[in-house]
């Protein structure tokens, strides 16, 4: 099989932002009487386009408490998270280097709303590696885990599908991929990634997994 487009997830792939958002998420959701185990809320929400995050939330919080989370939830966690990011937000290690490396055409495909998407690639210097080639949930109908995304991003570039591989560090991210008929490369360098995330990715499909970017050629070349 030939490689013909690598497609980025951006937050935990590109930049270490999960850790971030992971952090604040769950402290917002236990100030609001909703407490979640670390690893499961990774497993289950990590990684969803942005409205069926926040509908599986009501629906769980609905389901323990019989009531929905604050009518402020969201906004108030937004304006947390980039207060954070603001602080704390760089590129993954070895990310500009070894993608700049590549031989074959790259893109972002990010569950990230466009505007938000564009600031984290310019904040880290990632940007020029692959505008205009920059795709958020807000283009297609379903996010990730569907795989429209994944096949909208394929189809702008003028690439199959079967000639994609798509670079995720979630289990959602890992579906969508796998769902658009896509190799995935499972990803764990990011610094939310615990031990046993490997194990997760790959039981969910991923084709293989690295732990940092100095392998990521060999490993796409061994995919091709």
């Amino acid at each position: 099989m030939i490689v013909d487009l690598i497609i980025f997830d951006c937050d935990g792939v590109l930049v270490d932002s999960e850790a971030i958002y992971v952090a604040a998420e769950l402290e917002f959701l236990a100030s609001a009487g909703l407490c979640l185990d670390r690893a499961s809320y990774m497993k289950d929400f990590m990684g969803l386009s942005l409205g069926v995050w926040e509908e599986r939330l009501n629906a769980l919080m609905m389901e323990r408490t019989s009531g929905r989370l604050p009518s402020t939830f969201f906004e108030d966690l937004s304006t947390f998270s980039m207060a954070a990011l603001e602080e704390k937000l760089t590129a993954l290690p070895g990310a500009h280097r070894e993608i700049e490396a590549l031989d074959h055409p790259c893109c972002v495909a990010s569950n990230a709303g466009l505007s938000r998407l564009i600031w984290k690639l310019e904040r880290t210097g990632l940007i020029d590696l692959f505008s205009p080639h920059i795709f958020s949930a807000e283009m297609v109908e379903r996010g990730k885990p569907w795989p429209d995304l994944f096949l909208h991003a394929a189809a702008s570039v003028g690439i199959d599908p079967s000639g994609c591989v798509v670079i995720e560090d979630s289990v959602n991210g890992v579906r969508a991929g796998k769902a658009a008929g896509m190799r995935v490369i499972g990803f764990t360098a990011g610094s939310h990634c615990d031990e046993g995330h490997s194990v997760l990715l790959e039981a969910h499909g991923a084709d293989q997994v690295i732990t940092s970017y100095e392998t990521l050629r060999q490993t796409i070349t061994s995919l091709a």
